[in-house]
Parts: structure tokens; sequence; C-alpha cells
């Protein structure tokens, strides 16, 4: 059966009113629809209304019922409810039951006021009860029988898992001194694990972590550290923790007591958790302190650390591991010691997690470690991984992915034809483009180009890469101002690598290359030249101009090799500079310019400016040079540039460079002794040794027998290519 009940209050304009009044009071009317059938007893009434209204005024008798509960009982239901006698319920006031009425509203607020008022009792209590127990437990911890002194650690423990009698605790320093003597003095485990568990919990306030470090309890946590009992090693280990993170002198302290001894050994435990506790202590003990990280080597904490990032997959462990090898990674005994662990491979795993945290600690702690990795195999998964994260966009990871690409490719040809086949070049061009200004980045980008593109069987590959991903400009691009000197040695070693393959010379020459390398030489060169009178060599951002002079004359050495950039190199009034530095003191920087000069004077009017400029005397010189290199490019400036001199002069060379060629190898000279030098033919060492490219253009020396008049080459020695 269907009913519509509707109930209605109707006010009157009276002050007061009784129930029993309806029409001074308010009114309840109950209003009825249903069926025909539905058998009702009803009244009616038009006090409020001039129209007949159908309805019921609900029961005299119910409605007190009800309603009986004065407002304080109904507040008191509100925030007392537990008082309220079963089934009993205050009745809804409000007609909108989704509606709260204010006394309901203000329920909650009144329920948590009631409970902080019940917990300021208890705290109260408690505080003291702990003031009045403080004194006596003080003394049983000190009582000469251990069952005593179990029963009144057991006491204490219980004390400090309450806030207000552990704040009693803490202001007791007779107290915290009494606990740390009980767990040093502990004959039976129980003792202990309740005396370290006091400690535990008073270290999770500041004023506690002082009370412990003042009353001795930092040497006293180390010698728990060898406990056989789990829950002891843990709340010394967490106990130390705190100290360690949040009070001042505590880890000198550690060190003294020999804390590192204890903890290393610690690492092969298996709970993640604890381990996690463990390797964060390390990390703050080791951390700016040498002598730290050589007692964690001397006690085998690197084979331990690397073993728990190659086993465990718990996130915070091997998070706190990597920060530990991080600070480790910069120690120069500790990092030939991880590496040789498999740190590498091991730190290499987590490079694909989602912990960008433990990511960017990999990176960090691989880029320490890749320069003592340069001959660690077993690094193809790593190197692939590398080449893949040069596409981010995070700085810190492209940074450390350069630097790690840059080492591990350094004199280490299988690496380098690895990272070539994965597309590090691409990789490292596109890296080079977003790095922008950012040297951290370009540095060590452009010095891994470098590498690809020299002396490994895809080198040429490499040197074709950078060509065809449009990566010369960008290359020729960080030669300009300002100069950031460690980019610009890394830039011009890579652009004499390009320049090795014919197909770049022309790209180099359009990019603008040949200038800026006859701009920077002038300024190295300035540089030296200023502080020549000092015995002191010239920096900058750590970087010797003479290493500048070497690399930008070397570059311009191997581009002169093209017909077109040997013109433009000569129009630059480059050649009187070249000359001049015959006379350095460095034995490279003399070197290239010799190997410059034989390559400007394949060009007559370049081979009389040479000699125009007094080359023959410090060439004559080189020639005696115990460097084969530089005495075979001397050799071979002064063929060309004697070319149009008279017979004599011709003759007076050809004896002096025999002399110097052949005084370390008498049975050469024997045959030259016996034999006529009939001429100094260059071209005709190229035709003999067709193999060769076109720019080895060094001396031969053709002896004619003098009995079939067949010229034919003189020893091996002579026709070597540097």
């Amino acid at each position: 059966m269907l009913l519509h009940v509707f109930f209605f209050c109707l006010i009157s304009d009276t002050d007061t009113h009784t129930l029993h009044d309806p029409i001074s009071t308010p009114s309840f009317v109950l209003i009825i629809s249903g069926p025909e059938d539905f058998s009702y007893s009803w009244s009616h009434t038009d006090t409020y209304t001039d129209s007949p209204i159908l309805c019921f005024y609900l029961s005299l008798t119910d409605l007190e019922a009800q309603y009986s509960l004065t407002r304080a009982q109904r507040v008191r239901a509100a925030m007392f409810p537990e008082t309220l006698v079963e089934g009993e319920a205050a009745m809804p006031v409000q007609s909108d039951p989704s509606q709260q009425s204010n006394v309901q509203r203000l329920a909650e607020p009144s329920q948590l006021l009631k409970t902080a008022i019940v917990h300021l009792i208890n705290y109260q209590d408690d505080a003291e009860l702990a003031t009045r127990a403080v004194p006596e437990l003080t003394k049983l911890l000190a009582d000469e029988d251990p069952v005593v002194v179990n029963k009144a650690a057991l006491i204490v423990n219980q004390l400090t898992r309450k806030e207000a009698s552990r704040r009693v605790l803490v202001q007791s320093p007779a107290m915290v001194g009494a606990v740390v003597r009980a767990m040093t003095t502990a004959v039976d485990m129980e003792t202990a694990r309740c005396t370290a568990s006091v400690l535990h919990s008073l270290s999770h306030q500041r004023e506690g972590l002082l009370a412990i470090f003042k009353s001795g309890g930092i040497p006293a946590l180390v010698r728990m550290l060898s406990s056989p009992v789990e829950s002891v090693l843990f709340y010394a280990i967490t106990t130390l923790h705190n100290l360690l993170l949040h009070q001042e002198g505590a880890k000198m302290a550690v060190r003294l007591a020999d804390g590192l001894q204890r903890m290393v050994p610690l690492l092969k435990k298996s709970n993640p958790k604890f381990l996690a506790i463990t390797t964060d202590c390390l990390q703050l003990l080791s951390y700016g302190n040498q002598e730290s990280k050589l007692i964690i080597l001397a006690n085998g904490g690197p084979e331990g650390l690397v073993f728990i990032m190659r086993n465990y997959n718990y996130e915070k462990l091997l998070w706190t591991t990597s920060r530990v090898l991080k600070v480790l990674s910069v120690c120069p005994s500790n990092k030939p010691a991880i590496v040789e662990a498999g740190g590498m491979q091991a730190l290499g795993q987590h490079l694909t997690g989602s912990s960008q945290r433990l990511i960017q600690n990999c990176l960090w702690t691989l880029r320490n470690l890749s320069d003592a990795a340069t001959k660690q195999e077993g690094l193809d998964g790593l190197l692939q991984i590398l080449v893949t994260q040069l596409g981010s966009d995070d700085v810190n990871m492209l940074t450390c992915a350069t630097g790690i690409l840059s080492n591990l490719t350094c004199n280490n040809s299988r690496n380098k034809t690895l990272v070539t086949q994965y597309g590090g070049v691409e990789a490292l061009i596109h890296a080079v483009l977003r790095a922008g200004e950012k040297e951290d980045v370009a540095e060590p980008a452009v010095c891994a180009l470098r590498h690809l593109t020299s002396r490994h069987q895809d080198a040429e590959l490499a040197q074709n890469a950078v060509r065809l991903h449009y990566g010369i400009p960008a290359v020729v691009k960080l030669l300009g101002q300002p100069h950031y000197w460690p980019v610009v040695k890394a830039t011009v070693g890579l652009i004499r690598n390009l320049a090795l393959c014919p197909s770049n010379q022309a790209p180099l020459r359009e990019a603008g290359a040949i200038p800026r390398l006859v701009n920077l030489l002038l300024k190295a060169h300035q540089d030296t030249q200023r502080h020549a009178s000092s015995a002191q060599q010239t920096y900058q951002d750590g970087v010797r101009m003479e290493e500048i002079v070497e690399g930008c004359t070397g570059a311009l050495h191997i581009l002169a090799r093209d017909p077109i950039n040997r013109g433009e190199i000569a129009s630059m009034q480059t050649i009187p500079l070249f000359v001049q530095l015959l006379y350095s003191y460095v034995e490279n920087v003399k070197r290239v310019s010799a190997g410059v000069l034989c390559e400007l004077a394949l060009d007559k009017q370049s081979a009389e400016l040479i000699d125009a400029e007094g080359a023959s005397a410090p060439l004559m010189e080189l020639l005696h040079s115990n460097n084969e290199g530089i005495a075979t490019y001397a050799a071979a400036v002064l063929f060309r540039i004697s070319e149009d001199k008279s017979s004599d002069y011709r003759k007076r060379v050809s004896v002096e460079l025999t002399h110097s060629l052949f005084k370390h190898d008498p049975a050469a000279w024997e045959m030259v002794r016996e034999q006529r030098l009939v001429r100094w033919i260059e071209r005709r060492a190229l035709s003999a040794r067709p193999h060769l490219p076109p720019s080895a253009h060094f001396v031969c020396i053709v002896a004619a027998d003098c009995q079939s008049n067949q010229p034919r080459p003189l020893p091996r020695k002579i026709l070597t290519i540097f």
C-alpha cells in the first residue's frame, strides 16, 4: 500500500507555545493521501486556512515521546553518544534528512575537542607517573642483579612508548646514562634489546639525540653492531643513523669508535630495509672524508655495495647504495676496485628503471668511474643504453651520458666500433646541437666524436657520418667566440680527424674552418709568447695554450692536403708563423709545423716564401732530431725548397740529409758511400708505393747503382710514414 505522508510544522505569531494548544503553538499536521478504501480517523481544522484541508494531528502522546529530549540532551547525544541507552536516538528535527542541523554540524569538532581533553588529562597522568618513577628506575638500572636490571629496562622501555613519559626520560641525563651503561654491561640479550629500544625511541627527539651523545651512547651503540640479535642490530643502526643525520659531532664520534669497521661487514645481511639504513650511514660517514673512504675500501666495501646493486630491487636500498658508490667513485683508490668488482655493469642495470633519482645517481657514478673502465669488457649493453639516453632533454642526464661515452671510447677501438654501429655519431651530433652554450655537454660530446673518428675499423664510416648528418657546420661553429678552451681543444682535434676523409675537405672549407683555425692559432701563439720569459706554461680554463697551438697547426696540416685549402692557408700569411714555430721548445709543435710546411711547399710559390723566411737553418737543425717524424718532414721541406737552387747548394743539402738520415744506421750509410745520390724524387716515392694516400708527401732517397744505372730505393727507414 502506498502512502504519501507530509509533516508540517505550523508556527504561530505568539512567543510562547504549548504543545496542547494547536492554535497558539506550532501545529504538527499529518496529511495522508492513499487509496479510497484506506480507513483512518481524522479531524478538520481551519485554524490556519480558510479552505478545508484533509489533515491529521499526530498523537500528542507520540509527539511527547519523541520530543521529550531537551536541547541539552540532544547536545549530549551529539558530543557523548556513548552515554545513550542502546536503541535510543534523538529524533531528527529537520524535514530534509540530507541537511544537517546545527547540533549535528557541531558534533564532529566537539568530538575532537573531547578527545583532545581526554589526551591532555592522560598526558598529564603519564608525565606525573614517569616523573615519580625515573629516580627509582635509575637506581634499579645500576643494580648488580641482572634480573633487576632486566625488569627495570623493561619498564623504562614501556615508558618510552608514550610521548609524555618519553619527554620526562629525555630530560633526565642520569636516566639516559644509566640506560647506556646497562646496555653496555648487559649479560642477556633481552636487557640489550630493551635498552637499545629505549635509545632508539629517545633518538626521535632532538633532546634525546643530545642526551645520548653526551652520555657516551655512540661507542656503546657501535659495539651493539656486533650483536647476533637482529632486533638489537636494527635498533643500534637506526639510532646511529638518527645521530648521524641530526646530531653535530656524531660523525666524528662514530669514526673514532671504529663504526665504519663494524658497519661495512653488515652489508652481507639480507634485510633490504636494514641494508638501506646501513648504506645511508656509510654515505654520511664517507662524504667529504678521504680516510673513511679508504677504511670502507680496506674492509671490502666496494664488493659488498656492487653485490647489492646487482642482486636487489628495493628502490630505496638501490638509491642509498648508489649514493655511497657515487661518493666512493671520486676516490682514486676506490675507483678501480669498484670497476673490478663489476660496478659498471651493475650500475648499468638500473638506467632503464622508473626511479629518476636512482638513474641520476647511477649516471653520475658511472661518469666518475668511466675513466678507470676504458679497458673493461662486457659493456656492450651499457654503451647501447647510453647512446639511447643521448636523446634525453634532461641536461644532467645528457651531461653524464656524453661524459661516460667520451671516456669509454678513449683508446678502446672495440668500444668505438660498437658506439658507431649503435648510431652514436648521429646521437652525439644532435646532443651538440641541443647543448648550445652548455659546455658540460658540448665538450664531452665533441670528445666522444673525436674518438669515434679515429683509429678503429669504422673510423672512416664515422667521419662520413658526421658530414651526412650535417654535423660539420655545428662543429666548426664551436670554434667561435666566446672561447671555452676545453671545447675548443676537443673541436680542433675533431676537425683534424674529419679532414682525414677527402670528402670532408670541401665542407670544412665551406663552413669556415680554416680562418677560424688560423685565428685561434694566432691568439694561442700570442699568449704563449707573452709568457715565454717565465718558465710557467700558459693555461686558460685548464688548457695549455701550447696544446691549442699544436692542435690548430696539426689540423691545418691535414687540411692542406687539399690544393684549394692549401692555397687558402698560404694566402692568410701563415708561413712566417709556421717557420717561427720550428723554434718551439715543444717537440710536437715542431713536428706539426714542419708537417704543414711540407704540405705548403708543394706549391712553388709557397716553397719560395718558406725559403725567404729563413726556414733552411731551423730545418737543417731539425734533420738531426731523434724524432723520425720531425727529421723526415724537415728533409722533405729542404728538398722542395732546394729544387731551384744551384747544384752546389743541392749537393751540400744532399750530403747533410744523407748524413743525418743514416747516422744511426751504419749498414745504410755504407750503402750510400758505395753508391751515388742521383736525385731526390718525392713523386717517385709515391709511384713506388701506390697504396699511400696523395698526402703522403715524404722524402724518398733513390740511389742509382753505378753498374746498372737502375734506381732502387734505400732502406725502408726513410720511407716511414708518420
